[in-house]
């Protein structure tokens, strides 16, 4: 079981990247904010690809022992939010994530290397 939210950002990296999830940024806003330590924003090009995305990252954070606890755009599959609390995960249709920007709106937060390699 995964116990802590660095671990399970690399297992999200690690799946995100297993199915070709692309430009994947990790933000360190654990000193920011106090609802969650990380968020995984990764891009898709398709409603598809984003689903089938958001399905390996749910897939390995379940071999893990982890669920999200909340799940939210996967009908549309144009954003999809996973929240596994200490680390909230967003994958986006490359079009959405440029629009909402999420990086730009978390400027203040470190961007942390994590290898898919790993």
């Amino acid at each position: 079981m995964v116990s802590d939210p660095r671990a399970l950002v690399e297992t999200v990296v690690r799946a995100a990247d297993d199915v070709k999830g692309f430009d994947i940024v990790v933000l360190d806003i654990s000193q920011i904010t106090t609802f969650s330590d990380y968020f995984v924003i990764i891009s898709g090009r398709s409603t598809t690809h984003v689903k089938a995305i958001a399905d390996r990252i749910r897939d390995y954070a379940g071999r893990e022992g982890v669920r999200a606890s909340r799940r939210e755009g996967y009908d549309e599959g144009r954003w999809i939010l996973l929240d596994y609390d200490d680390v909230v995960v967003h994958v986006f249709l490359d079009s959405e994530r440029a629009f909402y920007n999420l990086e730009r709106l978390w400027g203040d937060a470190p961007v942390v290397d994590v290898p898919a390699n790993l």
